[in-house]
């Protein structure tokens, strides 16, 4: 009996998740909280959780390491699943086919900025900027898109210091309800996107256990509210 193995990520995505995998008839048998597994049985013999850091979720996908996954389209698009108003399209990367939008983990991808900084004259077409994310490729797109030079700064956390340090004019990063912001007396100055989770699949997996694949694609599917 071939193994289908779900890639999926701690904490919101995953407990996010559970409800979609019980829809499915699929139940976890262990909580990632509490067991130091990798790898987690489920009630299905023929059903396996992989564990990984969510930026790497698409990477294990991709190439094999998992036959399918939950990963948001944040990093699907800093992965290169492609650019667009929906994000990546039912045919992102090579061996990648993104066929469900779970809508589940939703936030938006945002521009913060200082209180005092006035963000409209600082993007104005042919202008230059310097900001600071750890998502570069949405930014370097998205100012782009506006005719705006940027400075890309890299980094991977307390986002929130980079404008109050003087490091950076603007911050690219995910928002949920925007408190953190307003603690560091920032302000969300444009809104890049909605974000919500994505059923990722790997299209040699989808041939090769193509009827127990697609079983699970569409309990996924049709467990979407």
């Amino acid at each position: 009996m071939s193994i289908i193995t779900l890639a999926l990520s701690k904490g919101r995505i995953f407990d996010d998740s559970l409800p979609l995998l019980a829809a499915a008839g699929i139940e976890v048998l262990d909580d990632p909280e509490k067991s130091r597994k990798l790898i987690l049985a489920t009630n299905q013999p023929g059903v396996r959780v992989v564990l990984v850091r969510a930026s790497d979720v698409p990477t294990y996908v991709e190439h094999g390491g998992a036959d399918l996954g939950v990963a948001g389209l944040d990093v699907l698009l800093e992965h290169g699943a492609g650019w667009g108003d929906s994000g990546p399209g039912a045919s992102g990367l090579s061996g990648l086919y993104v066929p469900v939008d779970l809508k589940i983990a939703r936030c938006r991808m945002s521009v913060a900025t200082r209180a005092d900084f006035d963000y409209a004259a600082a993007v104005r077409q042919g202008s230059r900027i310097r900001v600071a994310s750890k998502y570069t490729h949405i930014a370097r797109q998205h100012f782009a898109d506006k005719g705006v030079h940027v400075d890309l700064i890299k980094l991977y956390g307390s986002m929130e210091l980079a404008p109050l340090t003087g490091l950076a004019e603007a911050i690219v990063d995910l928002v949920s309800t925007g408190s953190t912001l307003k603690a560091n007396h920032l302000v969300e100055v444009e809104r890049i996107m909605d974000i919500s989770a994505r059923l990722v699949v790997n299209q040699a997996a989808l041939k090769l256990k193509r009827e127990p694949m697609r079983r699970l694609i569409d309990a996924f599917a049709g467990a979407v509210v």
